[in-house]
């Protein structure tokens, strides 16, 4: 006999154990590939002046000598996304919230993956200088902003989960600074580009309203990651 214990997934038998280990180890990958993701972007900030923070987009440090660099940082950040994926999709499946949050996270995972394989354009590049994989990238960018939409409704079915009642309050705020900055650089890049006619510049200050929601998105993995983390131990 199957002790009651034992659950079933996908035609395989899972003990309790081995499922809160896969949970623990696929927490602490998506910690260390989000910490990884920062580090290569502050390293890429000082071997790359040339792109300057305040007006370019960090997908441009792609471009040129240390670009494989930006290439895992973006691979990196979509591994936190599907290892988190991993570590909490038994504590969120419950709900039809934390199911939208959970596929949401694998559309912003496949759009760093896109973003990575293909080469951003350069924001100066004219119409007529724009290639296939800057456009593919921009794609990729596209289902990137999923991110924020994915935080709040995984955040939703998470909080009102008992066993997360103690990280509540820092996920509900790390939730909210993801949309605080996904909305802030939404407008600001809209309302800087209407001022220059649509040009981009050192007059356009989108810079770093781009980092700033992308360490938002950081953190809150972060945050939940060492939470799931802690369940499991």
């Amino acid at each position: 006999m199957i002790p009651e214990s034992t659950l079933e997934q996908d035609g395989n038998i899972i003990t309790p154990s081995s499922a809160k280990l896969t949970s623990h180890t696929a927490a602490t990958v998506s910690f260390a590939s989000a910490a990884l993701f920062l580090i290569l972007l502050v390293v890429l900030h000082l071997i790359k002046p040339e792109f300057d923070p305040s007006w370019r987009f960090i997908s441009e440090y792609a471009i040129g000598s240390y670009g494989w660099m930006m290439v895992l940082a973006f691979f990196s950040l979509a591994l936190s996304y599907i290892s988190l994926f991993i570590a909490i999709r038994s504590q969120v499946t419950g709900t039809i919230a934390g199911r939208i949050g959970l596929i949401l996270m694998l559309i912003s995972a496949a759009g760093l993956i896109i973003a990575g394989i293909f080469t951003t354009d350069p924001i100066t590049a004219k119409a007529d200088e724009h290639t296939t994989s800057g456009s593919l990238h921009n794609i990729g960018g596209m289902l990137g902003m999923a991110m924020p939409f994915a935080s709040l409704f995984t955040s939703w079915a998470l909080i009102r989960n008992k066993s997360w009642t103690s990280a509540k309050r820092p996920i509900l705020w790390a939730t909210i600074l993801t949309l605080v900055a996904f909305l802030f650089a939404l407008v600001s890049i809209g309302a800087m580009l209407s001022q220059s006619g649509g040009q981009f510049g050192p007059q356009t200050q989108v810079g770093w309203s781009n980092r700033f929601e992308v360490l938002t998105y950081c953190i809150w993995l972060m945050i939940v990651a060492s939470r799931a983390k802690r369940l499991t131990n």
